[in-house]
């Protein structure tokens, strides 16, 4: 099983977990053992449906403005969550191809195969909602038909970006790409560079 194979079931995992109670304070159960990538992989997702469902509820239009600020905040804490977790993924690349020789006519691409597999991630959420949607009872043929077309489009979509994240992950592994990892300087989140935030010290 090539490592989008096994990206794409654990998502998929995830994703059908979380909807088991489809309730955004559902405590992650991760079923992979600690530390291992399928763990870290699990765990990626499950952040990432999570905030999929605070985006919609803090969409709501009714919302209370106290309710709306506070879930706000919860995804920007989520985001970094993400981030960490997607630089976490990509150490593990850089570790495990630590002492591959690199060619000399090797080329950068250009993300990390980690932030490609975030993308993989996502899909997999967009995947399962839209086929919600071409199930979905008391609406129109012409909608199911419409969703069933999008449906089609990230299938293929998905699986276009999995064959290119096996094929940049062999590239590395043969020494024809090499990685190099910036990581995320989120300054917003930052009490040190954040002029909001340090402005009150």
């Amino acid at each position: 099983m090539s490592f989008s194979q096994n990206a794409n079931k654990i998502f998929d995992k995830a994703v059908s977990d979380y909807h088991d109670k489809d309730h955004v304070d559902t405590p992650v159960i991760n079923p992979f053992p600690p530390q291992s990538i399928e763990s870290v992989l699990y765990l990626k997702n499950w952040i990432d449906t999570v905030q999929w469902h605070l985006e919609d509820i803090i969409r709501n239009p009714e919302i209370d403005a106290v309710e709306a600020l506070a879930i706000k905040r919860r995804i920007d804490a989520s985001n970094q969550e993400r981030t960490d977790l997607v630089e976490m993924i990509d150490s593990y690349f850089l570790e495990k191809y630590q002492s591959v020789k690199v060619n000399p006519t090797a080329v950068i691409n250009t993300e990390s195969p980690a932030w490609a597999i975030d993308r993989l991630s996502i899909l997999a959420l967009k995947i399962y909602h839209m086929q919600q949607e071409v199930y979905r009872t008391g609406v129109s043929e012409e909608h199911r038909s419409a969703c069933k077309k999008k449906s089609d489009v990230l299938l293929e979509q998905r699986e276009d970006l999995s064959t290119a994240i096996d094929q940049l992950i062999r590239d590395i592994e043969n020494g024809e790409r090499y990685m190099k990892v910036y990581r995320q300087m989120k300054m917003y989140n930052d009490p040190n560079l954040n002029p909001v935030l340090y402005g009150k010290k």
